[in-house]
C-alpha cells in the first residue's frame, strides 16, 4: 500500500455543464476558491480545465489558465496540474496553449484516442439548458473522438516536456492505453516515476466493476514494473466506492466536480471540497495518510512551484 496518498483534485472538467449542477464553477473567481478550498481540504494536487467565465463553456484560453494559476499559486501551496485535454472540437494546438504559456509542474497526457461519449446525458437535461452551447456540444461526442494520436503523444514526450519541465499525468482510459504508455517506456521517452492515472466508468472506456480495476493494475505492474506511481478515478456515481476500492490496493486517488456531480445518492456536492472531505475521511479510516503538496512534489519527482511559468 501507498505511505502517502496522493490526492488530486479535478475542479471543473470540460465534460459536465453548468445546468448539470448549480455549484460546477466555471467564473475564475469560482474556480479559485473552489481550488483553494479543495487544498485547504486535504488535495495535493488541483487538476485544472479552463472555462469561459461568461457562460462555462470550455475553452483553451492560456489567458483564463494563467488567471486561474496566478491567482491559487498565490494563496496556497498546492501542486497544479493543467489538462492538455481540453474538450471536445479543439484542436491538438489549442489544447496545448495553456500547458506551454504556464510550464506547470504537471500536465495531462492521453495515453491514446477514444470515443468520449457525453452525449448520453443529453435525455436526462434536455429542455432544462441553462446556455444554448450545452447540447450541440453534448451531442457533438456522438461523432468526434478525442483525438491524440500517436504523433500527439511524441511530440508531448519529445518538445511539450522538454520545453517547459512538466512531468506527465498519463491518462489511461483502458487496458491498451497501458501498452502505449510501456512501448514509451520501453524507447525511454517516458522517464519514472510515471504518474499514471487510470479512469473508469466514462463511456468509450473501461467499466467501474472491481475486476477491471484489478486487470489495470496487474497489467501496469507486468508492463511498467516500479516505474510508476498508479492513481485511480471513477465516473459518475462510481466515484466514491471505485477510488476506494482502488485505494485499498494502493492507489492515490482523484475526486472533484469533473469526474462526478454527486456526494451521495440523489445529493449534489456543494464545492469540490466536499468530495476531498469525504475520501479524505474514508482513506483515514483505512489508516492511509494523504500526502501534502511538496510530499506529492517528492514522490512524483516535480520541477517545483518556484519553476512555473506563473
Amino acid at each position: 500500500m501507498a505511505k502517502k496518498v496522493i490526492l488530486t483534485c479535478a475542479i471543473t472538467g470540460s465534460g459536465h455543464t453548468p445546468s448539470m449542477s448549480p455549484y460546477l464553477p466555471y467564473t475564475i473567481e469560482d474556480v479559485v476558491d473552489q481550488s483553494v478550498a479543495a487544498a485547504e481540504a486535504g488535495a495535493s494536487i488541483i487538476h485544472l480545465h479552463a472555462r469561459d467565465p461568461k457562460d462555462g463553456r470550455p475553452t483553451p484560453d492560456p489567458d483564463v489558465f494563467m488567471a486561474y494559476l496566478t491567482a491559487i499559486k498565490a494563496r496556497c501551496d498546492v501542486v497544479l496540474s493543467v489538462s492538455s485535454g481540453g474538450g471536445t472540437g479543439m484542436t491538438v494546438a489549442q489544447r496545448l496553449e495553456g500547458v506551454l504559456r504556464a510550464k506547470p509542474e504537471l500536465a495531462t497526457l492521453n495515453m491514446g484516442t477514444m470515443n468520449y461519449g457525453g452525449f448520453t446525458m443529453i435525455d436526462r437535461y434536455r429542455g432544462a439548458w441553462k446556455f444554448d452551447w450545452e447540447e450541440p456540444y453534448l451531442e457533438q461526442t456522438r461523432r468526434d473522438p478525442f483525438v491524440s494520436t500517436y504523433t500527439d503523444i511524441e511530440y508531448m514526450l519529445n518538445v511539450v516536456g522538454p520545453e517547459t519541465g512538466a512531468r506527465f499525468e498519463c491518462e489511461a482510459y483502458d487496458t491498451s492505453h497501458l501498452y502505449t504508455l510501456a512501448y514509451y517506456l520501453d524507447k525511454g521517452l517516458v522517464k519514472p516515476p510515471i504518474f499514471v492515472q487510470t479512469i473508469f466508468g466514462t463511456m468509450g472506456g473501461i467499466g467501474t466493476d472491481v475486476d477491471h480495476i484489478v486487470q489495470m493494475r496487474r497489467t501496469a505492474d507486468r508492463l511498467l514494473g516500479d516505474a510508476y506511481e498508479w492513481s485511480v478515478l471513477g465516473a459518475g456515481r462510481f466515484q466514491m466506492g471505485v477510488v476506494t476500492a482502488a485505494a485499498i490496493m494502493g492507489a492515490h486517488v482523484r475526486v472533484g466536480l469533473e469526474d462526478s456531480l454527486y456526494l451521495g445518492k440523489g445529493q449534489l456536492a456543494e464545492s469540490n471540497a466536499d468530495q476531498v472531505r469525504k475520501i479524505r475521511g474514508i482513506l483515514e479510516a483505512l489508516s492511509l495518510e494523504i500526502a501534502t503538496p511538496d510530499e506529492a512534489r517528492e514522490i512524483l519527482h516535480l520541477k517545483g512551484r518556484d519553476q512555473v511559468g506563473f
